[in-house]
């Protein structure tokens, strides 16, 4: 199946070919899509915003040294956790990352749960202005003197199509929707009916999901409690100790410590509760990352579903279908 070319598929569309395994956290997808990479001789995007965090590793199941050497990895360790990142980046990024794997004539596994970089680079972002260093700060000074509710509420007076799709709490969405709103006086919401041109690849979208919940958050817990034994809270000590981050004045607002898992880790350490108390939080917060990320999956009308770990005939028969050989 290796190295087959777009054109040798499909009725005519010869525009290249793509596979994207979407799904929930501990769904499987990094298994699948390493195992479908080797045997086609293609490489792994990866679609997860913990992922491209330097020094996030344990927390955010990144694929280990003896994986990314069985089979290329994109879009990993891009920056440091401190640093921001954004969707529009994460699009141009995996853009010219599918293109440098066409040009060796292999094929792009994008693997991941992030559905906002999935819209990105799937469907395109509307071309609204860029971040701000200035305007973002003035913002969070007036969160930290207002809090983040009453700058929600400011929210909904100017856009409250958006102000209904982010909770009062999202710090950084509610942030982003109010930059964008003062660099050009136009809603998100409005930006957002516009968009950039879509991914010129055929993709073959998959969406990997137990059917029974409980088996999905007993593989939650499995994969957490893996992540303990594995030295999780060491990482996250570590990650506490580098003077960027210890001298942070909100390191609890930065994306890279709010990820599931880091967030509840970092407040454990700064003496919330106890070890069990923080193993439930931890596992309940990647149950409602789970949520979420089904909730976004349900939207995507031309994905087909699947359950992991019985419907493993379908998937194999799909990717057949999608490149026979």
């Amino acid at each position: 199946m290796a190295d087959m070319a777009a054109g040798d598929v499909s009725r005519g569309d010869t525009r290249p070919l793509a596979i994207a395994l979407m799904g929930p956290t501990a769904s499987g997808k990094t298994a699948l899509a390493l195992e479908w990479a080797e045997r086609l001789g293609g490489e792994v995007v990866s679609v997860d915003s913990a992922l491209v965090y330097r020094r996030l590793d344990i927390g955010s199941a990144k694929p280990s040294a003896e994986e990314r050497e069985r089979v290329p990895h994109h879009l990993l360790d891009l920056r440091e956790p401190w640093e921001p990142y954004s969707a529009a980046e994460f699009a141009v990024d995996a853009r010219r990352a599918m293109e440098g794997i066409r040009a060796r004539g292999r094929i792009p596994v994008l693997a991941g749960g992030t559905g906002l970089y999935f819209q990105a680079l799937l469907r395109g972002l509307s071309p609204m202005p860029g971040a701000d260093a200035g305007t973002r700060a003035a913002i969070e000074a007036e969160a930290s003197r207002r809090g983040w509710g009453e700058l929600h509420a400011e929210l909904a007076s100017i856009d409250p199509l958006a102000a209904a799709r982010i909770h009062a709490t999202d710090a950084q969405r509610i942030q982003r929707a109010l930059e964008v709103w003062r660099l050009s006086g136009r809603t998100i919401s409005d930006w957002q009916r516009e968009r950039s041109p879509r991914l010129p690849y055929r993709v073959l979208r998959l969406v990997l999901c137990p059917a029974e919940r409980a088996t999905l958050h007993a593989r939650i817990a499995r994969r957490f409690d893996m992540m303990l034994d594995g030295g999780f809270l060491d990482e996250v000590r570590g990650l506490r100790a580098l003077p960027a981050l210890r001298d942070h004045r909100a390191p609890l607002e930065l994306p890279a410590i709010r990820a599931v898992g880091y967030r509840q880790a970092w407040e454990y350490l700064d003496g919330a509760g106890d070890a069990a108390d923080f193993r439930d939080r931890g596992i309940f917060a990647t149950r409602q990352l789970a949520k979420r990320q089904v909730t976004w999956l349900r939207g995507q009308l031309d994905a087909r579903w699947f359950d992991p770990e019985t419907d493993r005939a379908a998937l194999e028969a799909a990717l057949r279908l999608f490149i026979p050989g």
